[in-house]
């Protein structure tokens, strides 16, 4: 039998790492502004990984997504708009799709070769979201998208990559500023939510705190929530920001079908996580 090669990417810096076998290389890229792998694996199924860090899994995606797109859709009196920044992958847009309160989805995206590839590639993940008339997609920096932006949105899902510690000049630095949430600010409605991932908080308590403190100090109303994503190292935090609304921690009752998400993974996930 042939040995399995090994991939092993990080969860905290070069700190603490996971290492997968891998049965196939998909797809391997370099675009103009990262490196883009897609790989087969036994334990998390297919994985998409930008710049060696993973970015999904199709094990445990859903998990994700629906955490981070759906916990602030249930709390939304009225969500007609939508704007995603970054999640080229198509899995923030395959949740918001699922509502027909939706009317209008926004979608930019700096990298025109994630899109491509996940389309090719990880076809499940978007499940013919981009197809949707709703949907509109914009390949541009979405820091220059937000400034100048004339529509208002009642969620704002900000997909991203992480700022990972210990690196400089990553591709999302320019959107976990105070200048490009006072824009998304602008653009929100006044019950609206803008909702972004917030690494690890397990393993890197200080993202969650940062990136908290950091929508403290343009929004009114904030929160935090967080879930299990076993490829992300076993959890994955998610940070709320409103200037009227909010995210209850009750359950406010489903109005479509999920794979992951539910009551009790919801309530459990408004309380914060310490060991």
């Amino acid at each position: 039998m042939v040995p399995h090669e090994h991939l092993t990417f990080p969860i905290r810096s070069d700190r603490l790492s996971m290492s997968v076998a891998v049965s196939r290389r998909v797809a391997s890229e370099r675009s103009p502004f990262q490196q883009i792998d897609i790989v087969d694996t036994d334990a998390l199924g297919r994985i998409l990984l930008l710049d060696g860090h993973i970015q999904l899994a199709t094990l445990d995606e859903a998990a994700y997504h629906e955490q981070l797109v759906q916990v602030p859709v249930l709390n939304l009196p009225t969500v007609r708009t939508a704007l995603v920044v970054g999640g080229g992958d198509g899995g923030v847009l395959r949740e918001l799709v699922k509502h027909d309160r939706l009317e209008w989805i926004d979608i930019v995206e700096i990298d025109e070769a994630v899109v491509r590839l996940c389309q090719e590639h990880l076809p499940d993940v978007s499940a013919g979201a981009y197809d949707d008339p709703r949907v509109h997609l914009m390949v541009e920096d979405a820091f220059a998208f937000v400034r100048d932006a004339r529509r208002t949105y009642d969620l704002v899902v900000v997909d991203s990559t992480d700022v990972y510690e210990g690196e400089e000049g990553e591709l999302s630095e320019a959107l976990f500023t105070d200048a490009f949430y006072q824009d998304v600010r602008r653009v929100l409605s006044p019950e609206g939510i803008v909702v972004t991932q917030a690494d690890n908080p397990v393993f890197c308590p200080y993202s969650v705190r940062e990136v908290t403190e950091l929508l403290g100090r343009v929004f009114p109303k904030v929160g935090q929530y967080w879930g299990p994503v076993p490829s992300f190292g076993g959890f994955s935090a998610f940070c709320w920001a409103s200037v009227e609304g909010g995210i209850s921690p009750r359950w406010p009752g489903a109005e479509v079908a999920f794979r992951a998400l539910s009551a009790t993974l919801y309530e459990a996930g408004q309380t914060a996580l310490t060991l």
